[in-house]
């Protein structure tokens, strides 16, 4: 097999028409997931009964269902609804780009609520009881004293979500949406060269997550610093 290297240079410009798409999805998959995670986090911690099944029922679907099975799902699967047809809701639910910003979002926010959970609930008991002792209100003592420490505790995992999101925004190609793999398909059909063209799309990736990685790195930092 010959290695045409000068094909891998020539993609990785056209490469990078898609690589608006793939930011865009991720930015807004990970910001709506925050959302998402948010109060799904609350229910899981001091919810009743009622509001933690659900939110334990959401965490559970989507961690346990692949990402690509949620996005066919969304995407395939609601248009079958008439009902849903006639609402103002399938203005965005027609186009490919929403469903898979819905499709990424559910899934980032029940991985991103589990992390909270789990730091929040790594706090020191010591600190807890200690910013009682002080009279402090729940609030409070949520933001002076649980918050900073869980943030701490949440951004690596958090980090480990940002990079599996990135690679996740991969899946937009299965619905005819041209970020950087759906662009790598398109080349690939016109130069019959896989190895090349998804080697330079991979390169691309390979940069995009250092700079996140580089990006959180210098965020753990600045928490860290007293």
């Amino acid at each position: 097999m010959n290695f045409d290297l000068s094909l891998v240079w020539e993609s990785l410009p056209r490469l990078t028409e898609g690589l608006g798409l793939t930011v865009q999805l991720l930015l807004f998959s990970l910001c709506i997931g925050m959302l998402l995670a948010a109060p799904t986090t609350w229910a899981l911690i001091r919810g009743g009964r009622l509001l933690q099944g659900v939110a334990r029922a959401y965490v559970w679907m989507f961690r346990g269902t692949p990402a690509l099975v949620q996005l066919f799902v969304i995407y395939y699967g609601l248009a079958q609804f008439a009902w849903l047809r006639e609402t103002p809701a399938w203005v965005l639910l027609r186009d490919p780009f929403w469903c898979c910003v819905l499709a990424f979002s559910l899934n980032s926010g029940a991985y991103t609520a589990e992390i909270l959970r789990g730091a929040i609930s790594g706090v020191a008991a010591g600190q807890i009881d200690a910013a009682r002792s002080l009279g402090l209100r729940p609030f409070t003592m949520f933001r002076t004293v649980i918050w900073p420490q869980a943030l701490r505790l949440a951004l690596p995992p958090y980090g480990n979500e940002v990079v599996g999101m990135l690679k996740t925004t991969a899946l937009a190609s299965t619905v005819t949406m041209a970020e950087i793999t759906g662009v790598a398909e398109t080349i690939v059909a016109e130069t019959f060269a896989p190895y090349e063209v998804f080697l330079s799309a991979a390169v691309i990736y390979l940069i995009l997550v250092w700079i996140f990685e580089r990006f959180l790195a210098v965020v753990e930092r600045a928490l860290e610093t007293p």
